[in-house]
């Protein structure tokens, strides 16, 4: 998986990209990387990256590989990899993750508790 820090993410980056005009609730399972643009509620599984985009908002627990937060995400996030929360990023939640990085600006409420890296089965 490419490195996400400090990395820009073009739409050719991703398998499937949820458009800013859906309004999407349930289970989500995925395994190649998926972009979201709109509104996701219920439940988020994958085995690699999501990107919420700066207009997106995810009500939804998260366990994926790796996440990157532009967007606005309330729910908890755990994460094999690491999470990003970009200086757009708003979550409310709490994360598990090996790495966690805040840029300056982003809003994060929530606990954060760093683990060593395991393989996303032993995560879930």
């Amino acid at each position: 998986m490419t490195d996400i820090h400090n990395d820009v993410l073009e739409d050719e980056d991703f398998d499937t990209i949820l458009s800013s005009d859906i309004d999407f609730s349930g289970i989500v399972n995925f395994e190649k990387p998926f972009l979201i643009r709109g509104r996701v509620s219920g439940e988020i599984v994958a085995t690699s990256l999501l990107v919420v985009d700066e207009a997106a908002v995810v009500d939804a627990n998260i366990n994926a590989a790796a996440v990157v937060i532009r967007g606005v995400v309330k729910g908890n996030i755990t994460a094999s990899e690491k999470v990003e929360i970009t200086a757009t990023g708003k979550l409310t939640g709490n994360v598990t993750a090996p790495e966690i990085f805040m840029e300056t600006g982003c809003t994060f409420n929530g606990r954060c508790t760093m683990r060593e890296r395991k393989p996303l089965e032993q995560v879930v």
